[in-house]
């Protein structure tokens, strides 16, 4: 038999007689009629040309080897890429403790399986509760756009309005999903999306431009602290106190890592939290979920609007602690449909890592952490300013990440980086194709991982390719 005609050896229902089997079963004559819902127009209209089938496992490993190797890792060259995805020092027990089989493999199970799960689940919430100042937390969603996406439609359901305001400067990939979140304008319960700017001076959010655009309609305002341009959004209080003025939720994303030393979000009024669990001991991995958690006070309003996922503790007469999962009829676990809204359990695996690596820090840690990522970004940053051409925006007040323009230098942001891949660097993001108004300004990003030796190494090379 030809080697495209094999039935796939990893899948058995590409097996012909099985395919037949499930067919029937089902009632129908082809594969095509459970997919009747879908318009002709949207279809694939030619044949769908995939190599043959790997018959053997060995064939698989060399392949995917092959596809890998074509890859240049952060492990074997200088990363300074941020954005979402940080290169952020990841403790071995961290990585020995989500391969422990109890974790690995009741990841998601009956009770019966629970081999300390919900009490690690209840460890996470509750240490990330501690990190925000907040009494309830869910366990996270896929990703840190995901949580933004569910907090603003949770808005929408506490005020009844239709509207959030977002910063015009924030992760094009995070806003997408946050728009996919909100529908389409033809569903009836589609969110507008509307671009607050940033003040030019300062790059933190325009309370001007702000306070213009809000107005009854407004579910909810969504902010970062930090910025996603590093920066730190110092008018928090105001904008908080905005969107309370207007009856609209305030919604605050923040790096859990920035924690150490910033006020934690409730001190500044925001109502939801939402951020990204990644830098909790999570590696960056690339197509799939990094973690996004939601959280709030703990009032009922806020509550029974949870879409995902939580973890409560209760005494047994027996004076034993018990944990198990709660308000399960919201979620679409527990109502399908009917649920809040659709999540996923992609990432739970993940609170067992990120409950180790907050506990290893713990509060003088964090701050530790901290306080070693500015002092190495802002002297990054006092170096890469030095340079003839090459210009630091803001130029203070950030975290962990901050804009580098290369207008004066008379290069693109393609060329600097093909230029420091050739010295085994890896430049910051381009930010000229989604933010125009910058020029030619990359996103880099230094964290504890990066010594003094190699900063310095990154301003050599900037400084050669720049002249």
């Amino acid at each position: 038999m030809p080697a495209d005609r094999r039935a796939h050896p990893f899948m058995p229902n590409s097996v012909p007689a099985i395919k037949a089997e499930l067919m029937a079963a089902l009632g129908i004559e082809s594969i095509d009629e459970l997919f009747g819902q879908i318009p002709h127009d949207h279809r694939l209209r030619k044949p769908l040309e995939l190599p043959p089938a790997l018959s053997s496992e060995a064939a698989l490993s060399r392949h995917m080897n092959q596809l890998l190797n074509q890859n240049r890792s952060a492990a074997e060259v200088s990363s300074f890429l941020g954005g979402g995805c940080w290169q952020h020092y990841v403790p071995a027990i961290c990585d020995e403790l989500a391969r422990r089989s109890e974790f690995l493999t009741p990841v998601w199970g009956t009770p019966s399986s629970d081999l300390g799960r919900n009490q690690s689940w209840f460890e996470f919430t509750s240490q990330l509760g501690e990190l925000l100042d907040l009494d309830l937390v869910a366990l996270p969603v896929y990703s840190w756009g995901c949580a933004a996406g569910h907090a603003i439609r949770m808005a929408s359901r506490l005020t009844g309005r239709h509207k959030v305001l977002v910063p015009r400067h924030m992760d094009p990939e995070r806003r997408a999903v946050i728009e996919t979140y909100c529908e389409p304008v033809e569903m009836p319960s589609h969110i507008a999306v509307v671009e607050v700017d940033a003040d030019p001076a300062t790059g933190t959010l325009s309370l001007d431009d702000l306070n213009a655009k809000l107005d009854g309609q407004t579910a909810a305002v969504y902010f970062e602290n930090p910025a996603y341009l590093g920066t730190i959004e110092a008018g928090a209080h105001a904008i908080a106190k905005a969107a309370r003025a207007h009856g609209a939720e305030t919604i605050a994303g923040v790096d859990p890592i920035s924690l150490g030393l910033l006020s934690p979000p409730s001190t500044y009024g925001a109502d939801l939290v939402v951020g990204s669990i990644q830098p909790l001991g999570i590696h960056m991995y690339a197509g799939g979920g990094l973690g996004g958690f939601i959280a709030s006070r703990d009032e009922p309003r806020y509550a029974h609007e949870y879409p995902a996922l939580m973890v409560s503790m209760a005494e047994t007469t027996h004076d034993e602690a018990v944990f198990s999962l709660a308000l399960m009829h919201q979620c679409s676990y527990g109502s399908r449909e009917d649920g809040k809204d659709w999540t996923g359990n992609s990432t739970y695996l993940y609170t067992i890592v990120a409950a180790a690596y907050m506990a290893l820090l713990g509060p003088a840690g964090f701050r530790e952490l901290g306080e070693l990522i500015v002092r190495q970004a802002h002297y990054a940053a006092g170096l890469i300013d030095a340079i003839d051409g090459v210009r630091v925006t803001p130029g203070k007040g950030f975290f962990k990440e901050f804009v580098v323009n290369f207008d004066d230098a008379g290069k693109t942001v393609s060329e600097v980086n093909a230029a420091l891949l050739e010295r085994d660097i890896f430049g910051g993001i381009d930010l000229s194709t989604h933010f125009p108004e910058f020029g030619q300004s990359a996103l880099y990003c230094v964290t504890e991982v990066h010594s003094e030796n190699e900063l310095e190494r990154l301003a050599g090379a900037l400084a050669e390719v720049t002249q």
